[in-house]
């Protein structure tokens, strides 16, 4: 049997074992029960969010690929199979395929998030294909979201963003007259739109999407937003709604949803040059973040504390304050929270930082970040044509970084 081949939970049990702790010290790290970490062990209990399957890998000190049974992929270049990708966007009859159940098609789908989550770009080129016909086949709104969703995102982070636009767009009309569905599908048009530099556009969707599902600024300051714990919900201060329908509560997964929307929509106004709109939008994002108290992360927004610090960092260096961005980078870094995130969000975020680097001139620092994001997500580097650029103006230095000579090597830019 092959290591892919051994199921999740017996990985866990045997890591567990060779960490000499009994299920009940692993559930004590954890915080969970001894029943629990049994079940995940015996397979009774699925392990599909990445939250979870890394905090296990923090708890037992093993990447969490190695408890996914997966190899971080080295190729350099862009995985071939985008245009099959293309082809599957372009088909609009339900395909004949093996018919499958909702159950079997939502563990698809959550294994192409977890596969996008650890960068695995040329596993997840392979997989799309199949994955859009499968939830074609099924027709459930959720996972037909989810699945443009993550076509949208990846094919933004190949260079394709036009392509991944019309992905985002289809995301959107699978959302329907779903609100939440809806908001969640507005990050991947306005990811795509600001892939595309439409940053006026990308605002003019993200900023609506996020004041449908969040109270108006002002009410955030006149009630204050208590914590959200777990799946426990909040009121929505002045829930504006017609007089007589009652206020509805919002899960703590719905206030990211909406947090996410606000800094997507804050860097989108970076990007028009209205920078006090960006730090306006950042703060409520803030404010909203605040209020998060260990929530489920059940629409997958990676929004929270940490993502605020990031919009800034990247938002300082949009404006051309690299000075001020990368001293709040040297803080955000050393934070617990910066680990905690996925491979993904790590990586393109230090692509970014190398940017802000060569703006003050500093090629060692640029290196640094190019170097870290490799060894934390190697396709983000060696397949994203946005990092091949940025490589090449650090590897133009004379001398060149060493680690950023071995990096132009890999991805063909030297001769």
């Amino acid at each position: 049997m092959t290591n892919d081949d051994v199921p999740i939970g017996r990985r866990v049990a045997r890591w567990r074992v060779r960490r000499s702790m009994t299920q009940q010290m692993l559930a004590d790290r954890l915080r969970r029960s001894k029943s629990w970490v049994d079940k995940v062990e015996r397979g009774v209990r699925a392990l599909d969010r990445y939250s979870v399957i890394q905090e296990l890998a923090h708890v037992l000190r093993v990447d969490p690929e190695v408890l996914l049974g997966q190899q971080p992929s080295t190729r350099a270049g862009t995985p071939d199979g985008v245009d099959d990708i293309r082809a599957a966007l372009a088909r609009y009859d339900t395909p004949q395929a093996q018919e499958q159940t909702k159950a079997e098609v939502r563990r698809q789908v959550g294994y192409a998030w977890l596969s996008y989550q650890h960068a695995h770009y040329g596993q997840l080129v392979r997989i799309l294909p199949g994955l859009l016909d499968a939830v074609q086949g099924v027709q459930t709104p959720e996972l037909l979201m989810q699945a443009y969703w993550i076509t949208s995102s990846l094919l933004v982070k190949l260079g394709e963003a036009d392509l991944g636009w019309l992905a985002a767009d289809r995301a959107m009309s699978a959302a329907g007259d779903d609100p939440i569905l809806a908001a969640t599908a507005a990050i991947s048009v306005g990811q795509a739109l600001r892939a595309q530099n439409r940053n006026h556009l990308a605002l003019a969707a993200l900023l609506p999407a996020a004041n449908r599902i969040l109270p108006a600024p002002s009410h955030l300051a006149d009630h204050g937003f208590g914590g959200v714990r777990g799946d426990q919900s909040a009121r929505q201060p002045h829930d504006q709604r017609s007089e007589g329908e009652p206020a509805r509560q919002r899960s703590a997964g719905e206030w990211a949803v909406g947090g996410a929307l606000l800094l997507q929509a804050a860097l989108a106004a970076a990007g028009c040059g209205d920078t006090r709109r960006a730090d306006e939008l950042i703060d409520r994002a803030a404010g909203v973040a605040a209020g998060l108290r260990g929530y489920d992360d059940v629409h997958r927004t990676s929004f929270g504390l940490i993502a605020v610090e990031l919009a800034r960092v990247l938002v300082a260096a949009q404006r051309a304050q690299a000075v001020e961005a990368l001293q709040r980078h040297s803080t955000v870094v050393r934070r617990e929270a910066w680990r905690r995130l996925s491979a993904e969000c790590r990586g393109a975020y230090l692509v970014d930082v190398a940017r802000a680097y060569l703006q003050v001139g500093d090629l060692r620092g640029a290196a640094r970040a190019l170097v870290d994001a490799d060894s934390v997500a190697p396709a983000e580097v060696r397949c994203r044509p946005l990092a091949r650029t940025v490589i090449a103006d650090v590897a133009r230095a004379q001398p060149a970084p060493a680690g950023v000579v071995r990096l132009a090597t890999l991805v063909g830019l030297t001769r």
